[in-house]
């Protein structure tokens, strides 16, 4: 079977996107989906997704790490779905969509960015020098300083398959403080098992741990936090009053690399 495929990429988080409206795509073949992820021996991405019909939104994202395996939502992965949702004609400016995690909304602005809205946050976890917590995947977040020469893959692989996360595992964020409204984050990515350019959920974790830590938490004002990544430059928009942070907004450009067909062989 030949399969039309697109490749997107969010701020260096990449991903195979596949139209499967017709339901046609082997979604339990977990060997396929992992080669198609394979940077020597297929397509090459950090996962893969696949955007489906649903009787109540605009779209459905189905995500696959590059392990193969389904995973929970991926926030970069989000947006590329909207912008690729909207190539498609199911997405217009203002669209709704359902994902691993629930119900998703997001816009697309007159300067081309792609405004992600993601669950609420109602616990951080305190952990060694920062907190674990959940922004539609688990992320641990820890506060170091010149992550430019910091081992994100050694540290954050001891984390990530530790017995304290077990058996689920979780993403590590390691996070240099920039200003109150400026952070430079790395991440190690569980499913992909290396650090990623970019990722989305994890960005949003460091943004609102960084706020937690370190500004005065009453006002109930939108805030937003500028986030560096390896691969180019996000923000963080939310609120937080009474100990929970909402109206989340992961905003950022997603765009198309290439196209193609590919044999899909048995």
């Amino acid at each position: 079977m030949e399969v039309k495929f697109y490749k997107y990429q969010g701020t260096g988080n990449d991903f195979v996107m596949i139209d499967n409206r017709q339901e046609c795509f082997p979604v339990e073949d977990q060997a396929l989906i992992s080669r198609l992820c394979h940077r020597r021996f297929g397509i090459g991405a950090d996962g893969l997704i696949l955007i489906q019909n649903h009787a109540d939104f605009d779209f459905e994202m189905v995500y696959f790490n590059a392990d193969g395996k389904k995973g929970s939502f991926c926030g970069n992965g989000g947006r590329c779905s909207v912008a690729f949702a909207n190539r498609l004609g199911m997405a217009k400016d203002h669209t709704e969509f359902w994902a691993a995690d629930g119900l998703h909304r997001a816009k697309l602005d007159q300067e081309g960015l792609i405004w992600l809205q993601m669950t609420q946050v109602k616990h951080l976890q305190p952990y060694r020098n920062g907190y674990f917590l959940n922004t539609g995947s688990p992320h641990v977040v820890l506060f170091e300083k010149n992550i430019d020469r910091f081992p994100v893959f050694e540290e954050g692989q001891k984390i990530r398959w530790s017995e304290e996360f077990a058996p689920g595992g979780t993403n590590v964020n390691f996070v240099e403080v920039i200003t109150k409204e400026s952070i430079f984050v790395r991440t190690y990515e569980r499913g992909v098992e290396e650090e990623t350019y970019s990722c989305g959920t994890g960005v949003t974790a460091a943004a609102l741990a960084h706020y937690y830590n370190c500004h005065s938490l009453p006002s109930s004002a939108e805030r937003v936090i500028n986030v560096q990544t390896r691969g180019g430059n996000l923000k963080v928009a939310f609120h937080y009053k009474e100990g929970i942070f909402f109206d989340i907004w992961l905003i950022g450009p997603a765009e198309c690399v290439f196209s193609g067909q590919i044999q899909l062989f048995a």
